[in-house]
């Protein structure tokens, strides 16, 4: 088992601010707009050294996504900025209609996602997000792991062309992923080769995968761990390569188990490779207020979750 360390922890959205800046300066046709949520978005450093590139909008999410798509048309790259569940449920029908339908290049940046918002309760949690996202014709959907992951997806991102749906998240999370990292849309980063079982991992839960492969590994189990940074479009390629070797999957995320990583990988198997699968997600429930940590261990969003989910899977193997 490949050994993963890490020396800091940061939150996810810190890694999605300082990437928008070095986009900025890569590229000056690189525009932010804000619904009233600067700090938890991590806008700042943009706007000081931008301030004639950022808008605030105030609390007012639809026209936010209007005035995105309107920048367009100008050769502007907007990225918009709030909580995911902001971003996506409260402002479907712009986003389809204005953004995806229209086929604009606009970068959905989503912070507070899942269950880890924490104690702002279930209101402003969501967990269907992937799910309304994946679904739209022509979005491209990335949820990164850890704070250099996020940054390099912003990076690469902004030079992508079409609408984004950037997800990230508030807790402080382990640091394990390379600083120099080249972040490829639509490509898996392989993080453990094995020969037993495969688990697939998106955003906060890849480190607990990782985590999970390490008990497993004493418990005589050769997991193999791979790290779906982009949901759509999924790398058919090597997760079937990875099953056809496996025999049995795991996905881990921290979704609704409907609608989201789990749903398209079994989509793929089960047109190509049919194989036993065992989801680690949020069991078609709304979340609640509490830590993030009481809220990822009170619904199975952990490496114990992911070890229990491997030992049932294993058995069902042909």
């Amino acid at each position: 088992m490949k050994k993963y360390t890490y020396t800091v922890s940061k939150d996810t959205r810190s890694g999605f601010g300082a990437g928008l800046l070095e986009a900025g300066r890569q590229d000056e046709n690189v525009v932010a707009l804000c619904a009233d949520l600067i700090g938890s978005l991590k806008m700042n450093d943009f706007i000081d050294a931008f301030p004639d590139r950022f808008f605030q909008i105030g609390i007012a999410e639809a026209n936010m996504m209007g005035i995105a798509a309107g920048l367009t048309i100008g050769g502007k790259i907007p990225f918009t900025g709030t909580f995911a569940n902001f971003s996506t449920g409260r402002v479907y029908d712009q986003i389809r209609q204005s953004i995806a339908y229209s086929d604009k290049n606009v970068k959905i940046a989503a912070s507070h996602a899942g269950l880890t918002l924490g104690e702002d309760g279930a209101t402003h949690q969501i967990l269907e997000d992937i799910g309304l996202m994946k679904m739209l014709p022509g979005m491209t959907v990335i949820n990164p792991c850890d704070y250099n992951q996020t940054k390099a997806a912003t990076i690469a991102v902004a030079k992508h062309r079409g609408p984004v749906y950037l997800r990230f998240g508030r807790p402080v999370v382990p640091i394990f992923t390379a600083e120099d990292q080249v972040f490829e849309i639509g490509k898996a980063v392989m993080l453990n080769e094995g020969k037993d079982v495969t688990i697939i991992a998106t955003g906060h839960l890849v480190w607990e995968a990782i985590q999970a492969g390490e008990r497993l590994e004493a418990l005589g189990i050769d997991a193999e761990i791979i790290n779906i940074h982009t949901i759509k479009p999924l790398d058919d390629e090597a997760i079937l390569r990875s099953v056809q070797k496996t025999r049995c999957v795991v996905t881990a995320e921290e979704h609704n188990r409907i609608g989201g990583l789990g749903d398209s990988v079994a989509q793929l198997l089960s047109k190509t490779l049919p194989a036993p699968q065992e989801y680690v997600a949020v069991d078609d429930s709304f979340g609640e207020s509490g830590t993030p940590a009481q809220l990822m261990d009170k619904y199975g969003l952990n490496a114990s979750a992911i070890v229990d989910a491997v030992q049932k899977v294993i058995t069902r193997k042909m």
